[in-house]
């Protein structure tokens, strides 16, 4: 089991810049058929100073905090690890060439099957190169115990 004394626990803040060409290429693989995620006049035309990020692009850039030296402390193993559940809230709209920081914390931490899987809540809080407030995420890790 994962011991809840990590709960609260910080992750290391880190900035990622969505470009251009990765926000296309996520579009398309999430079958997304709106020109604004493409075009970038087609954006402009609909109001927007850049591409805009697509729904849920920020959970893949999550994927570029520096270190998963946190799952190491918290006795998480990879190969026992399941993608459980996300969610987000949105307080602004995210653009290509944005760098957005990520603040990350462990908010919950409980545990299912008399202890077979441990659930580990993690929560994160996007701003912009301006401080403006872009998004909540809460994601949820499945780890198997046994």
């Amino acid at each position: 089991m994962i011991d809840k004394k990590h709960i609260g626990m910080q992750l290391p803040t880190f900035l990622a810049t969505a470009e251009a060409g990765q926000l296309r290429f996520f579009a398309k693989a999430i079958g997304e058929t709106n020109p604004i995620y493409f075009d970038e006049q087609a954006a402009r035309d609909a109001g927007h100073p850049a591409l805009p990020l697509p729904p849920t692009f920020l959970f893949s850039l999550e994927f570029q905090l520096p270190s998963n030296s946190w799952r190491d402390e918290m006795g998480i193993i990879g190969s026992r690890i399941l993608h459980g559940e996300e969610s987000f809230t949105y307080h602004r709209m995210a653009y290509a060439g944005d760098t957005l920081r990520f603040e990350m914390r462990i908010s919950d931490i409980y545990d299912k099957k008399n202890g077979a899987l441990s659930f580990v809540v993690r929560e994160s809080r996007v701003t912009n190169q301006r401080g403006e407030h872009v998004a909540d995420l809460r994601s949820v890790l499945v780890h198997r115990n046994i």
